[in-house]
């Protein structure tokens, strides 16, 4: 099992970072070790100061393919969840500056808070999800996916002209604006369309 993440999917979030906007989807990877199941705590890494928080809408694909088509993109996955892409930004930003890979503020242990998945056939349009993360009961990022930039079905199909997708491969699809800081004590709560999927401590 392999996590793929887009960055830079919303405008408002490419706003508020000071990023250009992108013409393809930014992809980034994370191993295995950064899943985060089950509504585990998270701890927060000594090497970083500045651990951000970034909810996302989150794939699983549900059958292998390579060079997927668009039009049949919606046919590789089944079901849909909630994910935390925590981010070291104090890393993030050192590394852009000097023109570094991510991969050592983004893929390290535990980045990657994964929710229970349920089926997409539950919701009448799944382009048109809101989805919510509250912390310490107050909100902090409100999305819905019709703002993608790239839709579900153009993220598949792109990341598949070069990463071959397998059964159980997880793809985190971007975060909205809103994103900060996270400390000790913090608690996370996340609805996708008016269902809880997360809701774990910070520590």
């Amino acid at each position: 099992m392999k996590i793929i993440a887009i960055g830079r999917n919303y405008a408002a979030h490419i706003k508020e970072l000071n990023n250009p906007t992108p013409e393809n989807p930014v992809i980034f990877l994370k191993p295995d070790t950064a899943v985060l199941k089950d509504n585990k705590p998270f701890y927060i890494p000594d090497f970083s100061s500045d651990i951000h928080y970034e909810l996302e809408v989150v794939l699983k694909i549900s059958k292998e393919g390579k060079h997927i088509s668009e039009k049949f993109a919606a046919n590789y996955y089944e079901e849909v969840g909630l994910g935390i892409d925590f981010t070291a930004r104090d890393l993030q930003t050192l590394h852009k500056e000097k023109g570094l890979p991510w991969e050592l503020a983004k893929a390290f242990d535990n980045s990657a808070a994964i929710s229970t998945f349920v089926s997409k056939t539950q919701f009448s349009d799944i382009h048109n999800l809101d989805f919510e993360l509250k912390i310490n009961n107050q909100n902090r990022q409100t999305g819905n996916t019709k703002n993608m930039l790239f839709p579900f079905e153009r993220i598949i199909a792109f990341v598949s002209k070069y990463i071959t997708l397998k059964k159980g491969d997880i793809i985190f699809t971007g975060t909205p604006e809103g994103v900060d800081k996270v400390l000790p004590g913090d608690k996370l709560e996340a609805w996708l369309a008016g269902q809880q999927l997360l809701n774990f401590d910070i520590k």
